[in-house]
């Protein structure tokens, strides 16, 4: 008889959890705590499967150049002290991890993470034709405003078989919406993709559906979890005690509300928003997906919309869409690309990304021998959801894993 997994989240790393342990061959209970799936975090991301461009918030420099950020009315830094002590801890690991050194060897952890990611990917699109999500390799552009931010690029430059240098004149013949933009230069990188990640998600929970093999219990929040001698042995659903085999939390920034004794669970939510514009005939909007460096936006054309996203909030768990910031961010997309489409029209979002100091996540398990845990992917859920899942699913299966697990597995506290 298989054994059962239960997981908590119903977003893309719940989801893709649930996906590669039914593939291994577990059973799987999915509860959400929303009536629908993929609807808070994955809802409106930016899009971007970004694999090889992966390098952490946390970083040399970045503590003063956030504080010039926060000096300025459009920066895509806020930050609002609160009395929590969960924030000024983070806040405090954060400065800890911004060190170059740090940096290089927790950018190397994400880049193994997103290649196992990117494969695994491919291997359930071709093997399971899991498709309907609007998947296109189409590279992606990371440009520069100034050729101070371009030549530190090009001096720390990871991958130069993968990566490309690209003056302004490459970047027009390139992707000719460029053409009028500021920007001076780029790293070009081919084999980026891009994706629907809520698409991703139905398609998800349409392929556990048919395989007979996974339970959803939607709009059912946990309120607890029962454990004793080492192990968990139920969750509490308002009015019902569900028994666990097998416990995965991966609820994204509410984990830590679920987080038991000698389990660290250092998430913080940082808040993103997103435009989602429609694209008609009369517009011209960049195929290739572009990540404006100095400015800290992306866009990304997923089918007939661009999406656009920017920001990072360090404001609380408030899921709120501001208006200020998201006109803040209208603006200058409009300044940048201003006939990409019906900016009108846009749909307006805000999610909040449940992001760890170092920036890597926390995969594996925990001081509990049946709990685990699948968190802290930051803006990198999407990207990192397939390689994170696959490798959740050989720990639980007690397999060698397919990649190195140094600097993703959790601590006990």
């Amino acid at each position: 008889m298989a054994q059962r997994v239960c997981i908590i989240g119903g977003g893309v790393i719940g989801l893709a959890t649930a996906y590669a342990l039914v593939r291994d061959g577990f059973d799987v209970t999915l509860v959400e705590a929303r009536d629908s799936l993929g609807s808070e975090t994955s809802f409106a991301n930016g899009g971007q499967l970004s694999y090889r461009y992966v390098a952490p918030l946390a970083d040399a420099g970045v503590p003063l150049q956030a504080i010039g950020w926060m000096l300025r009315g459009d920066s895509p830094l806020k930050l609002r002290p609160r009395f929590d002590p969960a924030q000024w801890r983070w806040m405090a690991s954060f400065l800890g991890a911004c060190r170059s050194s740090v940096n290089r060897r927790n950018a190397g952890h994400l880049l193994r993470l997103a290649l196992l990611s990117q494969s695994t990917l491919k291997c359930w699109r071709e093997e399971d034709r899991l498709d309907g999500f609007n998947w296109r390799r189409n590279g992606k552009l990371v440009t520069f405003r100034t050729s101070g931010s371009f030549a530190h690029a090009r001096h720390n430059l990871a991958d130069s078989r993968h990566q490309q240098v690209l003056s302004q004149a490459d970047c027009a013949q390139l992707e000719p919406t460029l053409a009028e933009t500021p920007f001076v230069g780029a790293i070009y990188t081919p084999d980026e993709e891009v994706g629907d990640c809520h698409a991703f998600c139905q398609q998800l929970a349409a392929k556990l559906k048919a395989s007979g093999r996974c339970e959803f219990l939607l709009g059912r929040t946990v309120t607890g979890i029962r454990h004793g001698n080492g192990a968990v042995h139920a969750i509490e659903l308002a009015g019902e005690v569900l028994p666990v085999e097998q416990l995965v939390i991966a609820a994204g920034h509410r984990s830590p509300a679920l987080a038991l004794p000698g389990v660290q669970v250092p998430l913080y939510p940082l808040k993103g928003y997103s435009l989602t514009v429609p694209i008609g005939a009369q517009h011209r909007a960049p195929d290739i997906s572009i990540t404006d460096y100095d400015r800290k936006m992306v866009y990304a054309r997923i089918g007939q919309q661009l999406r656009i996203a920017a920001m990072v909030d360090i404001v609380g768990f408030d899921p709120a869409v501001d208006p200020k910031r998201l006109a803040l961010m209208k603006r200058q997309a409009i300044a940048t690309f201003p006939n990409v489409g019906d900016y009108d029209a846009a749909i307006e979002w805000a999610g909040m990304r449940p992001a760890t100091p170092s920036g890597v996540p926390l995969i594996g398990a925990s001081a509990y021998r049946n709990l685990w845990l699948n968190l802290g992917h930051g803006a990198l859920g999407f990207t990192l959801a397939s390689g994170s899942a696959r490798l959740l699913s050989e720990l639980i299966g007690q397999r060698h894993t397919s990649i190195d697990m140094q600097g993703l597995a959790p601590h006990a506290a």
